[in-house]
Formats: C-alpha cells, structure tokens, sequence
C-alpha cells in the first residue's frame, strides 16, 4: 500500500533587496505611468547639473519629487517654496535608496495663471541685479549706417518697420535676422540673434520687434535668455513689442522702449525716408527653409520619444542623474569640511604667532651680536700687530743684505765712463776716466797704470 507524505510548509522565496526593488519598481511605472497630483512645494534644492528636487505635501502627506533639466525648459516658471501647484509624472523608485517619488513632466500653479506668475518671478529677480536701471543702458547713435533687426520676416511688424524705414532714409543698411517670435524655439533663436550682431558688431543699432497679441502669445520676451542677451548686448537695443498697453521683460531690459514696432522704426531713424525691401524677401525665404528643418526634425524626435527603448533609456537616465548629484552634494560637503578644518587650523597659528614675544630673542640676538663684533675687533687688532712685526723683520733683513752696508766696511764700486760696474782690469785703457763709488761720496779719476792679473 502506497504511502502519502503531506507537507504543510509552504514553499520560501527569499528575494533580494535589488529584485524587491526593480519589482516594486515595475508596479510602480506600471500602475502610475502618467498621473496629476495636487500639493504645496517644500524644500526645494537645486543641483549643480540644473535638476530640481522638492517635496509636495498636503495636511497630512508628502512625497517627493524630482525634476530634470530638460523638463524644467518647458516650465515657464520657477518653483518655490510655499507656492501651491499641480504635477504631471510618473511614480517611480530611486533605487540606490528605496524611495519612491514623482518624476515630474509638467508643473502648473494653482491660482495666479502659470505664465503671470512666470512673469513677476523674473522680473523681480532682474530688478534686483540693477537690468532695469537707467544708468546700464546705452544711448542711441544719432545717424545710424547699419540697422539691425530682430523679428519674424513673415509677420506684421517686419512690414510696419520695412515701410517706415523706406520712407524715411532709402540708404540706409538693415541687416535681418530672421527668428519666431513665438512658442519653444522662439526664445534661443531672439538670444541667438541678439549674440550674432553683439560679436560681429554688424549693425549700429538693433531693433527687437513683434506685433500684438495675448500674453502666451508674448511670451518669447519674457524668457530670461532673452533678457540677458539685451542686457549682454554691446549694441543699443530698441524693443517695440506688441501694442502701446503691452510690457514685456525685454522692455524694461532694453535701451529704448517703443511702444508699437512703427514706433521704434520711427524712433531710430527720424530724419529718413525710405528702405531696401528685398532684405524682406531674403529672410522670409530662410525663415521657411529653417521652420522645415525644424518640423522635420521635430517630428523624428517625437517618433524615438514613443518608442520603448526610449522610454526605459530615460529611466536609466534619470537613475543615474540623481545618484550624479548626490555624489556632487557629498563631494561638495567634504570639500567645505576639510576648508573649515583648513581655515581653524590658519586662525590657530595666527594666533599662536600674535601671542609669541620676540623682544627676549631680540635681546639675546643683539648681545650675540655684540659678542661677535668684540671677537672680531681682537682677531683684526691681532692680525695687524702680527703684520707690522713681520714687516719690521723683513725690513731689517733688507737693510743688513743692502750694498751700501758692504761699502761702509770700506769695499767700494768702481765705474767705467759708460756706468758699468767694473769687475776686470781687462775693461778699460790707460787714460780712461773711472768713477769710484764708496760709503758716502764719489772719487773721479783717470787710469795712469793697470795690472792684469
């Protein structure tokens, strides 16, 4: 008879930390791929590599959230801390930690419109740097050769400004550069233009223009980069932005502000009368060349977005951009401790040194000193004694070894008539004269008689 063994304990799978984590993960993306959540933002901190991080909470809840650099471009807004917001993400794992958090695409304030708000934060903030100040800005040359304009070679405005131009001085050189003056691409390709004639310095003044519309319609001059190319501009810069009720930040940063684009034509050549227009034709021309290049390439980009790959690339991506940052955020807070340590260990020793007294070793140096020059003074005064002895010595001795000590003892020295020392009988002739040298005096005498031995 067969025999049945029953086993009542389950089987045990035992998961590591990295698989409960990618598999909390893949629910996670899964159930909560694209969702809206409604909070206050809290403890906003942004990194060195322009990536944002912040906490959304409610009365009783909070989560954290990141935003990368490359969605904050579509955010015309800052966030802060304190300003009520919806977010559009997905919910997704950190895995180097095991938190979960929105990884946000899309913020919208809550209240105050997105774009209004987007508009008071930046012009606050260039207000404060001195943008707008009178004292920064430029002043407008009087007889300008070469103009610069900045706009739309399709629209409203380009016409207004050509045909007052014209008008007023035909001569005159007006450089177009053809840019959207509105939606994403607008703003880079207005800072774009304004950067092309500051370092070709190829006109004498530039004017920015576009004609009315709404706020959103606006909106490319209100970009910070469109802002601080104005202000970085080494050209006078004459904005004529919308209608006369419009404002925009490139007003306030601008040299000049005109109320309507005739009105800045009208301002920057006030004694001319007309204008080339086949500038007109040449930007519009390149305009709709560059906006099909744009759209043809905007189009490949949206096709890689809905890809899967691309998608997942992106979560790896966004994975490794906030484990870069927190190795930044490390990196930087060791270097500040050990700059800390550095700087308490300099105000030690400065300390140490103000607290040293020197005038003990001063002393001690100045009577060494003395010392020494007193060594020096008997050493020298010895040396010289011990000179002038042995001067003495050899002065004596040249004095016995002098031929004129040998005359004294009655030797003397004879000369022939020429001065030579006579030392052979055999060197003169009877009759010659001779002189004789003795201790003290001359003889003068003639040869009578020789012997020659």
């Amino acid at each position: 008879m067969e025999q049945f063994t029953l086993n009542l304990v389950p089987d045990r799978k035992v998961w590591s930390v990295t698989e409960l984590t990618a598999r909390i993960r893949d629910l996670l993306e899964g159930e909560f791929d694209d969702i809206w959540i409604a909070g206050e933002i809290s403890n906003t901190r942004a990194s060195q590599a322009g990536h944002i991080y912040f906490t959304l909470k409610d009365e009783k809840s909070q989560i954290r959230c990141a935003c990368f650099r490359d969605k904050l471009r579509g955010i015309k807004f800052r966030p802060e801390d304190g300003l009520r917001v919806t977010v559009r993400g997905s919910i997704s794992v950190y895995e180097a930690r095991g938190e979960y958090q929105v990884y946000v695409t899309q913020i919208e304030p809550i209240g105050a419109g997105a774009l209004q708000l987007a508009f008071e934060q930046l012009k606050a903030r260039l207000q404060s740097e001195g943008l707008f100040d009178e004292e920064r800005k430029k002043p407008l040359p009087l007889l300008p050769r070469r103009i610069g304009l900045v706009t739309s070679p399709t629209g409203a405005a380009v016409r207004d400004v050509l045909r007052i131009l014209q008008r007023r001085f035909p001569n005159v050189h007006v450089l177009l550069y053809p840019v959207r003056v509105q939606g994403e691409e607008a703003p880079g390709e207005i800072a774009a233009a304004l950067e092309y004639f500051g370092r070709r310095k190829a006109a004498d003044v530039l004017l920015v223009v576009r004609g009315g519309g709404s706020l959103e319609d606006l909106w490319a001059f209100n970009e910070e980069k469109v802002a601080r190319a104005i202000a970085a501009c080494p050209i006078p810069v004459i904005s004529g932005i919308g209608h006369e009720t419009d404002f925009t930040i490139a007003d306030f940063v601008a040299d000049v502000r005109a109320s309507t684009p005739s009105n800045a034509a009208e301002i920057v050549v006030r004694s001319r009368d007309e204008f080339l227009r086949h500038i007109e034709q040449l930007a519009r021309s390149l305009g709709q060349h560059v906006r099909l290049v744009l759209l043809a390439r905007r189009a490949r980009l949206h096709e890689l977005e809905a890809h899967r790959g691309f998608r997942r690339l992106d979560h790896l991506l966004r994975q490794h951009r906030q484990r870069a940052d927190e190795l930044a955020s490390r990196l930087g807070e060791s270097l500040r401790r050990r700059l800390e340590l550095s700087r308490r260990r300099v105000e030690v020793a400065h300390a140490r040194l103000r607290a040293y007294d020197f005038r003990p070793r001063i002393a001690a140096l100045q009577l060494r000193l003395a010392q020494r020059r007193q060594d020096a003074g008997i050493r020298i005064e010895r040396l010289l004694r011990a000179r002038a002895e042995r001067i003495e010595r050899l002065r004596t001795q040249l004095e016995e070894r002098s031929p004129l000590r040998v005359l004294e003892r009655g030797y003397s020295v004879a000369y022939d008539a020429q001065g030579k020392v006579l030392r052979d009988a055999g060197q003169v002739e009877i009759g010659d004269a001779v002189s004789i040298q003795l201790a003290r005096g001359k003889l003068a005498t003639e040869v009578k008689r020789k012997t020659e031995s």
